[in-house]
């Protein structure tokens, strides 16, 4: 029994020392930026780390996305190693990191999604001096919901204490104010005066398909910390995408063309819907259209949202069903009024016969595009367009 509670003691005693160390590595680190959301937290994370290194602040971020990377004072990338699955304590490793390395600034994507964990990030690991959220969407019901007012609370859990939070949210003005007012927190909306201020000829200098919202909310950021707008600007047109990013790649494939929009990160049906339609109208001369949906069999509501929400959106000629659990969202999708006789299943397709199966019906000009989820089949097939795509029209 004696040995039994020296053993809690020393545990605790331990316990304590460690969470000492890294509040001392958190407060050798002045401006620390916690970026949570439903979509567009990677984009926001590597754009508002863009925009401070600019300004001349030395800054280092982590992004969780498709694929977790450590980004560098420099700008250059190293993949994030993990022995097992993600767990929220490497983000103590990361602060150790940054702060090791003389960082003045880190940003950080919220890795976590349980609210009770969102909740630990801030306030215990991260201590955000600025937070921002991207946004609140119908998505991981299952771990936030049932409903999308409390996706919203549980992203909230990430609002700083006595801090400023941004957010191009709009939809939960009633939430938003009230969790601000609860941590002593100052609320600033991103205004459309904000959104349209980024111009097409902004977009245009940017090397992939990047959304005016995610730009303005990341230059109000760097603005805050003191980055004049243009430097922010010319800082996050240099920075290199997230690899599940929104891109428009063009194949030309034994005389057909074939324009590739990877969408696999988009994976809530408005954003789906949204970049749908994008792509849709930015290639409406093409002869066939083809979307190609990856599925998880572990994210059943996923499947039954996107396969409801297709009879609403603008008809592809082929539906190509790939990852896993598909047969729930074919289901969902044809009680919804979408033909049985559209969908191709092909789950178990190597990438290259799932490759070859496209080509199957490609016509002279087609439109792909890629939605459910970027994990697995998804990032491979994508990767597999990106190899051979000649071309990328932004």
């Amino acid at each position: 029994m004696l040995l039994l509670c020296a053993l809690i003691l020393l545990a605790v005693l331990l316990g304590t020392v460690e969470y000492a160390y890294h509040l001392k590595n958190l407060n050798a680190i002045p401006i620390r930026i916690h970026v949570n959301g439903t979509r567009g937290k990677s984009s926001v994370t590597r754009l508002i780390a863009a925009g401070l290194r600019e300004g001349g602040i030395r800054t280092f971020a982590k992004t969780t996305g498709s694929l977790p990377r450590m980004i560098m004072h420099d700008g250059t990338e190293y993949p994030v190693f993990r022995q097992s699955k993600p767990n929220i304590i490497e983000q103590v490793r990361i602060v150790a990191f940054a702060a090791r390395n003389g960082a003045t600034a880190l940003v950080m994507e919220c890795m976590a999604l349980q609210p009770y964990l969102q909740k630990l990030c801030e306030l215990k690991l991260i201590r955000s001096t600025i937070g921002v959220i991207t946004n609140v969407r119908e998505d991981h019901l299952d771990v936030m919901g049932p409903r999308e007012r409390d996706v919203a609370l549980a992203i909230l859990s990430t609002t700083p204490a006595g801090r400023p939070l941004f957010t191009c949210e709009r939809d939960y003005p009633n939430e938003f104010e009230a969790v601000c007012r609860k941590r002593g927190a100052t609320l600033t909306e991103i205004s459309d005066g904000e959104i349209n201020s980024v111009s097409d000829e902004d977009l245009a200098g940017f090397r992939y398909v990047e959304h005016r919202d995610n730009i303005a909310l990341a230059l109000a950021v760097c603005e805050k910390v003191g980055v004049p707008r243009e430097a922010a600007l010319r800082g996050m047109k240099k920075a290199a995408p997230d690899v599940g990013a929104m891109s428009d790649l063009r194949l030309d494939f034994f005389g057909r063309r074939i324009n590739f929009v990877n969408g696999f990160a988009a994976n809530d049906p408005e954003s789906t819907g949204m970049i749908w339609s994008m792509a849709v109208d930015r290639h409406p001369d093409v002869d066939a259209r083809i979307m190609i949906i990856n599925s998880r069999i572990d994210r059943p509501d996923r499947s039954r949202q996107i396969g409801t929400a297709l009879a609403g959106w603008p008809r592809a000629d082929r539906y190509i069903l790939i990852g896993s659990g598909s047969y729930f969202l074919a289901r969902y999708a044809v009680k919804a009024g979408v033909e049985a006789r559209f969908f191709t299943n092909a789950e178990d397709l190597t990438t290259e016969v799932l490759f070859e199966e496209i080509l199957k019906y490609c016509k002279r000009s087609t439109l792909v595009i890629g939605i459910g989820n970027m994990a697995g089949p998804g990032l491979e097939i994508m990767t597999h367009f990106k190899n051979r795509s000649g071309d990328i029209p932004v």
